[in-house]
């Protein structure tokens, strides 16, 4: 099956079925980092747990 654009989908009455590349390309985007959020508090949940992590390793004698 060969990927069509939408304008070459429907010749004569027949619509060619979407290849799956487009139909995941259709749906709409779920998380990611474009999406719009509280910045502040991934970077202050983030450097938690890099302190955590750190504690941990210094902890276990593993550094």
């Amino acid at each position: 099956m060969t990927k069509l654009s939408t304008a070459k989908a429907a010749t004569n009455g027949m619509v060619d079925f979407m290849t799956t590349h487009s139909a995941t390309a259709a749906r709409a985007r779920t998380g990611g980092p474009k999406d719009d959020g509280p910045k502040v508090l991934e970077h202050v949940m983030g450097w938690t747990l890099v302190m955590v992590i750190a504690m941990l390793v210094t902890q276990l004698g593993l550094l």
